[in-house]
């Protein structure tokens, strides 16, 4: 049972919806104090409502996480309200869709400043409250999409994920030294709001390509990302955990037949 994230500092990016939101959730929800950072000023309020009205102790800054002065003031509001930072959730991440031939310079650079500058930068300026805490942590929002799988319109979004395991495993050897660990969740098919609006129907033939037969749920995603936090983790470092139902691992439609 995990016992340890009680009155830990948690900041959570790309936490006003979806995978986010459902992790800063999940933190609130074992007694940790979290920020929630995000772009959207209304949806960060709502997000931090929601976790407040649950009983969870919450409060939002916006940031854009690939702006190096916007993340150094989401990191000196964290101090300001909770006296410190313990752990890292670098979860935000866009996915716009854009097919390899017709793909724009514009288009490749946003996907990798959010996903990949982001995570670097949300990382180095979080980094001198971590080194000060007895429980650093970072966990990032990876995605099988890109290191095990593919998917038509996301070669950019998939090599930014992929770079991100890359980024972890030397971060490990480089933050071993500060007893901070560094970790990925590498989610799949996962219900979220826009995933909803796609239909049942979608949902369903989504689901019966899993051999678990259904869709992960953000819970999912917060539950893995609440241990590699936790003091229970703490010999694990530059490490990935894939939840996915099992999704990767039939070789073919008929292995689920």
């Amino acid at each position: 049972m995990i016992t340890s994230l009680e009155g830990l500092s948690v900041m959570v990016t790309g936490a006003s919806k979806g995978i986010g939101k459902g992790i800063a959730s999940g933190f609130a929800s074992a007694g940790a104090k979290v920020l929630v950072v995000a772009r959207s000023e209304a949806s960060a309020a709502t997000a931090v409502e929601e976790i407040v009205s649950a009983g969870g102790t919450a409060n939002h800054y916006c940031a854009d996480v690939s702006s190096r002065k916007d993340m150094e003031a989401a990191v000196a509001r964290c101090v300001e309200l909770y006296g410190g930072l313990d752990v890292l959730c670098a979860n935000a991440g866009i996915f716009p869709s854009a097919d390899l031939e017709s793909m724009t310079d514009d288009q490749w650079d946003e996907v990798m400043n959010t996903n990949l500058k982001g995570t670097f930068v949300s990382v180095q300026t979080c980094l001198p409250e971590l080194k000060k805490s007895q429980a650093g942590r970072v966990v990032v929002t990876s995605s099988i999409t890109g290191p095990i799988t593919g998917f038509p319109g996301w070669s950019h979004y998939g090599a930014s994920k992929s770079a991100q395991l890359g980024f972890i495993r030397t971060a490990a050897i480089e933050l071993g030294k500060y007893q901070i660990t560094i970790n990925a969740v590498m989610p799949g098919n996962i219900i979220t709001e826009g995933l909803e609006d796609m239909g049942q129907e979608y949902l369903d033939q989504m689901a019966a390509s899993i051999p678990l037969k259904k869709l992960g749920s953000t819970e999912d995603i917060a539950n893995a990302a609440m241990f590699l936090a936790s003091r229970e983790a703490g010999y694990v470092t530059g490490q990935t955990i894939v939840v996915d139902g099992g999704q990767v691992l039939p070789e073919s439609l008929e292995a689920m037949e």
